[in-house]
């Protein structure tokens, strides 16, 4: 298989699980391993994720758009970027007090990564069953509190296998928000936390961008968009039918199979 092949392939499985409660880390992860792909200094992994972030800005861009021109004097937009901003602020803080001894201690453990999968979709499957009856069901309702509370969890992401989006959706549901609306609301603090970490993370590598494969970084930056926008808006669709069971359980058939893996000498 061509390196631009395996490229694209990751790139895809970037777009597709980033905004799922899966993990999208855990599985490039996972990938990058299965496919036998090089990626020195992790420079690859960092470029696609900016394919996702620019995804669900654009498909967002009208609510953007009008918030941002809204500043100035509509107290609803101040309002919404105020409860972004403070839900964001746990993630970022985190990230900058543990990034470097989670990926160089945990990233390389796939251990960690099944245990997760594990756990979240049992934990994942509880909040579904025992859930409050939502109060929150349009994200502009939600509570800044709240918003803050909730926005806390996306600093267990750090840990592979977590899911950034999993944590913020399964704390929402818990917090009486309504499944779409707790999906819609990682979305938007999907950007600014994705953009932050995308920053921190070219900061690391952009010494060895130069000596990168710029066609294959182009191909996974690429399918990671497309795939990123063909999947949210169907996503929240199929989470207002069906909930978020299934992915509990895709999470914990994961996670069991990756450690018959690592037990049977397999990865």
């Amino acid at each position: 298989m061509s390196s631009l092949i395996k490229a694209a392939l990751l790139g895809i499985l970037q777009g597709v699980t980033e905004f799922l409660p899966i993990s999208s880390t855990a599985h490039l992860l996972i990938g990058e391993r299965v496919l036998g792909f090089e990626d020195p200094g992790g420079v690859f992994t960092v470029m696609i994720q900016l394919g996702s972030i620019l995804a669900v800005a654009w498909l967002y861009r009208e609510k953007l758009v009008a918030v941002v021109t809204g500043l100035p004097s509509r107290p609803e937009a101040r309002r919404f970027v105020l409860m972004i901003g403070l839900a964001t602020t746990p993630a970022l803080v985190a990230g900058a007090l543990f990034s470097a001894f989670v990926k160089s201690v945990l990233y390389g453990s796939l251990v960690v990564i099944a245990v997760a999968f594990v756990v979240g979709g049992v934990v994942i499957l509880i909040v579904e069953r025992v859930r409050p009856t939502p109060d929150v069901v349009d994200v502009d309702a939600l509570p800044v509190g709240r918003a803050f509370a909730i926005g806390s969890f996306q600093a267990l992401a750090l840990i592979p296998g977590v899911s950034r989006s999993g944590g913020t959706i399964v704390a929402a549901m818990a917090m009486r928000v309504d499944r779409a609306a707790a999906a819609e609301f990682t979305f938007f603090l999907a950007m600014p936390t994705m953009a932050a970490a995308f920053a921190h993370d070219w900061l690391a590598v952009r010494h060895d961008l130069a000596s990168a494969r710029g066609l294959e970084i182009a191909v996974g930056f690429v399918t990671a968009f497309i795939a990123s926008a063909l999947v949210v808006k169907p996503f929240l669709s199929y989470v207002r039918r069906s909930g978020f069971a299934p992915f509990a359980w895709y999470r914990i058939a994961c996670g069991v199979a990756l450690l018959a893996a690592t037990a049977g000498g397999w990865m």
